[in-house]
């Protein structure tokens, strides 16, 4: 199967973001990924082209803040950010190749809480978060960076409910298929968050709740990145590309 790789400027506000679409050549599901703040497309993009394979289009996006535009990463907010992933959720879904009522978000930490906020925006059907953050929802347009570290720590620890936050909330509202990651020594999201989502998602059509052993909140160690992508290729394979063989059969990578 040819796969074509474009790298792409997503315009966002009067600027622009820089992506990278990776795509087979079928019309195929489509799969978002959001990396958390401090991160980048780069740690994505392994990950989306081994996907890829399996025949899907993915995309991978640089937050603002981050990389090209890491001047702004002290001014930059949650608001500016979620309009980031809102553009390259669209710039993605209009790609030829997508099928626009097959997206998959797959998002890690802030990444992952901005995820939740873009379901109550467009549709998704299967939402894949590794170790997600939790933010309170007011100082919403304050910069990101500018919040009171020792307060979110605090705040992460308590049990939480849809009512109690937006993030949240949008996760009551999810109806798709859901997998959640977890790092067993995660200094930055504790469990206390975890089961904040784990609790919040009343409506999902599946809920699938993985812990990596032994693992920090970056997976830093060879062993937990491996563990990992072993978790979200075995998701992927029975959501997304189960699905994509349930309504495309002759559209396998496989099939000859």
């Amino acid at each position: 199967m040819t796969i074509h790789s474009e790298a792409i400027e997503i315009p966002v506000d009067g600027e622009s973001i820089a992506g990278t679409i990776v795509s087979p050549s079928a019309k195929v599901p489509a799969i978002l990924f959001v990396h958390g703040w401090g991160g980048s497309q780069q740690r994505d993009l392994a990950r989306a082209k081994q996907i890829t394979g399996l025949g899907c289009v993915c995309m991978t996006f640089d937050l603002r803040g981050h990389e090209k535009t890491e001047s702004q990463r002290l001014s930059v907010t949650r608001e500016q950010n979620l309009a980031d992933l809102v553009g390259a959720y669209d710039r993605l879904v209009s790609h030829p190749a997508v099928d626009s009522s097959a997206i998959a978000l797959i998002g890690s930490s802030y990444g992952g809480y901005l995820a939740t906020l873009l379901t109550a925006l467009r549709p998704v059907k299967w939402l894949a978060l590794r170790v997600p953050a939790l933010y309170w929802d007011e100082e919403w347009k304050l910069p990101k960076q500018a919040l009171d570290r020792q307060r979110l720590s605090d705040y992460r620890q308590r049990p939480l409910a849809p009512a109690d936050n937006r993030a949240l909330g949008a996760c009551a509202e999810f109806a798709g298929d859901v997998l959640l990651v977890e790092s067993e020594q995660d200094d930055f999201v504790p469990h206390s968050t975890l089961m904040s989502y784990r609790s919040a998602f009343v409506s999902a059509h599946s809920l699938t709740h993985r812990i990596v052993d032994g693992a920090d909140h970056a997976l830093s160690s060879d062993r937990s990145q491996k563990a990992y992508s072993s978790i979200l290729s075995a998701w992927i394979s029975e959501m997304v590309i189960g699905a994509r063989l349930d309504r495309y059969p002759h559209h396998s990578p496989w099939y000859s």
